[in-house]
């Protein structure tokens, strides 16, 4: 009967050990509006929320497609600052591998050589550093990005592969990049807290030796507040392989993430914040 009921404790234990990627982001609501998440429409098949953790502290939230290996979202508070750290991606996620109690996102050598992960078990249901080498013309697209974070530990945090996408470079580094870098910084002036959501709607293309999903376009969601109360709200969305990005209101753009999805209506702040 002890012997029973040890086990029974050692079960727990483990079950406990993956609270951070379970049904829902109950460990890190701060990054969503009054802790509203998008509706169910965007929810991948087999989906992952993770709430990502780096040293000890929540950074962001992702909900994440473990059959695509990509993400379908990541969740965050704008508060840019744009000194640079080294742009080295660093981080998986143990807590896609089944049957262990790591809580943190990891190097893949750490996982293999100190926890005894095989490279099999960790590329199961996420994307690896080796998948991204095989891949040309295209950048690992952070959709929570290191300028959007203000201290060096949530800036290391954005580099890691639940938090990346398959996007055209051409695409990442001018076009999308200026809505990121200057964009943003115009269209948050005079907002207490702003509140953003960067997701990628699934494409046709695999990538990495057919293993990663090349999204179709990128698209975000920003919605400002002026103390406690929501001001204004906006979009912006970009077709993968065009160098172009479209600005929307937030309306327009659960409009059309609603057409791509096909699934029922598109909500991204629960309808908390201005649609026009």
């Amino acid at each position: 009967m002890l012997g029973l009921l040890l086990l029974q404790v050692l079960a727990s234990c483990l079950w406990l050990g993956h609270s951070e990627v379970v049904t829902s982001f109950a460990s890190c609501p701060q990054f969503f509006y009054e802790g509203m998440t998008p509706n169910d429409v965007l929810n991948p098949t087999n989906p992952a929320w993770i709430c990502q953790r780096y040293s000890n502290s929540y950074h962001y939230a992702t909900l994440y497609d473990r059959d695509r290996r990509i993400p379908v979202y990541s969740a965050y508070i704008y508060q840019p600052r744009y000194d640079k750290i080294p742009q080295t991606w660093f981080f998986v996620e143990p807590q896609l591998i089944t049957e262990n109690n790591l809580k943190e996102m990891e190097r893949e050598w750490v996982l293999i050589k100190q926890y005894n992960f095989t490279i099999d078990q960790i590329k199961d249901s996420q994307a690896i550093l080796e998948d991204y080498e095989k891949m040309a013309g295209l950048d690992r697209g952070q959709l929570c990005p290191s300028d959007h974070q203000d201290s060096t530990e949530s800036k290391t945090a954005t580099f890691a592969l639940t938090n990346a996408v398959p996007l055209d470079s051409s695409l990442y580094t001018d076009q999308w990049n200026t809505y990121v870098s200057d964009m943003m910084s115009e269209k948050s002036k005079g907002c207490a807290t702003t509140y953003v959501i960067t997701g990628a709607v699934p494409g046709n293309i695999q990538v990495g030796g057919g293993r990663v999903n090349s999204p179709s376009y990128i698209w975000s969601a920003a919605c400002c507040l002026v103390g406690s109360h929501p001001w204004k709200a906006w979009g912006a969305i970009a077709e993968n392989y065009k160098n172009k990005v479209e600005i929307l209101t937030l309306g327009e753009l659960e409009g059309r993430l609603s057409m791509h999805y096909r699934g029922g209506m598109v909500t991204l702040f629960n309808n908390a914040c201005p649609r026009q």
